[in-house]
């Protein structure tokens, strides 16, 4: 038996006695080199412009305890038993309705519910892709998608993304290229609305051509959308799944417009796809929690849960003009960066030669957090990146961030003048999801 520092059977050492018994897949489940800088950014000293949590400050929790000890006392052999895989029943005709604010003409029996919709993406990647094949993902893309790509032995390829979303031309180089060599494309996946990381939307006129591409090559548009409805301005755009619904795939959440921690996402579908993943889930979980389903549903049927999102878009637009506000007032020369018109993330690109992967520690050291923009990228690309995060601290709290922020830049862009460019080590591969990086 192998024990931790001790030689193997073939002479080398390793602190995981395990090693070799991992299957091949487990290689591109890589913890993140951040997480230790992160356990001090979560501080209270420290502004973390990091982390994608929703702010419930908002949430009428008064209200909300009441109606989840009524559920219990009401309802609690239901609620406390085990469920379908498909979901509760009511709360899926529920989501349709919700969906349907988006132009989603769907049914309740093509619905699964699932543990937040990262569950529903990796029930996705799981029922669709065989090792070695090809994903398309913008870049930059969502951590968590990455590594669940990786996970399951996929190899991503990205697609560029510029101030209007994705560019269908440059979709249409990389199918080509991938035909051209014989390479089989699963599906295209896709955050169209006020995109994790970058915030920018993929313009209404896009849409169309983005799916007439897909369906021209024979491939799966896979649209995740948890910060649709949070548009500042209070515009509503037309989902993808709305323009074809024998193509796409819907992925939505209650994460961002209710409460992230009771974890409640779940999957549009074609119906035999929706079958599959009925499957699936019954496999990883057998099934989502009833009571934290039950707990949604009620909010729904009792709660203005269309004025409460308007309180978030209203929070979440100060706290983004707050954001846009320092980093106008305090950024050094050469730093661009998005406006987005909703959800939680502004991308900020620094001048060349800046890693910013390497000046995470002295940022926070500076007591201001972020996440560099290579976790981002599945082929190493975003060292000049990083995606700064509005959704959580209160106003003032940001612009003392970005101030932070600013002076350890200006910092390093005086060392990079003086001394020339460093480089950090590249990611063997994409990160596993966390908090901070949601």
């Amino acid at each position: 038996m192998t024990t931790p520092g001790q030689p193997d059977r073939a002479g080398s050492r390793s602190l995981d006695p395990h090693l070799r018994r991992y299957a091949a897949r487990a290689a591109g489940m890589t913890a993140s080199e951040v997480r230790a800088l992160f356990a001090v950014a979560s501080r209270p000293e420290v502004v973390s412009l990091a982390g994608g949590m929703p702010n419930l400050a908002a949430l009428p929790l008064e209200s909300l305890s009441d109606q989840v000890g009524q559920i219990i006392a009401e309802e609690g052999l239901t609620a406390l038993q085990y469920g379908s895989a498909h979901g509760v029943p009511r709360l899926r005709e529920q989501i349709c309705e919700v969906m349907a604010l988006e132009g989603i003409t769907g049914h309740p029996d093509d619905l699964v519910v699932t543990v937040g919709s990262q569950m529903a993406l990796d029930l996705v990647t799981r029922i669709f892709c065989d090792p070695g094949d090809i994903v398309l993902a913008e870049g930059p893309s969502y951590v968590g998608a990455l590594g669940t790509f990786a996970s399951y032995q996929c190899e991503v390829r990205h697609v560029v993304m510029d101030e209007h979303g994705l560019v269908p031309a440059a979709l249409r180089e990389a199918l080509d290229q991938a035909a051209k060599a014989g390479r089989r494309v699963k599906f295209l996946y896709t955050i169209p609305n006020f995109n994790n990381p970058a915030g920018v939307t993929m313009a209404v006129e896009r849409r169309s051509e983005v799916l007439d591409i897909c369906a021209a090559h024979d491939v799966m548009v896979v649209e995740d959308n948890p910060y649709g409805l949070l548009g500042f301005d209070g515009q509503i755009y037309p989902a993808l799944r709305s323009m074809d619904r024998d193509n796409v795939i819907y992925l939505g959440s209650f994460s961002k417009t209710f409460a992230s921690g009771l974890r409640v996402g779940w999957a549009l579908a074609p119906h035999a796809v929706r079958e599959k993943l009925v499957l699936a889930a019954e496999s990883a979980a057998l099934c989502a929690p009833t009571l934290n389903q039950m707990i949604v549903s009620r909010y729904l049927a009792t709660h203005d849960w269309k004025g409460q999102i308007k309180s978030f878009q209203t929070m979440y637009r100060e706290r983004r003009d707050a954001l846009i506000s320092g980093l106008e007032q305090h950024m050094p020369a050469g730093c661009t960066w998005t406006n987005p018109d909703g959800g939680f993330f502004v991308w900020m690109t620094v001048p060349e030669g800046v890693d910013t992967k390497a000046m995470q520690p002295r940022a926070v050291t500076a007591r201001v957090a972020y996440v560099p923009g290579t976790g981002f990228y599945a082929d190493g690309f975003g060292s000049r990146q990083m995606r700064l995060s509005f959704c959580y601290p209160p106003p003032e709290r940001i612009s003392e961030g970005v101030r932070r922020l600013a002076v350890v830049l200006a910092q390093e862009i005086d060392l990079l003048n003086t001394f020339g460019p460093t480089t950090s080590r590249s990611l063997s591969g994409p990160q596993t999801p966390s908090p901070d990086t949601a």
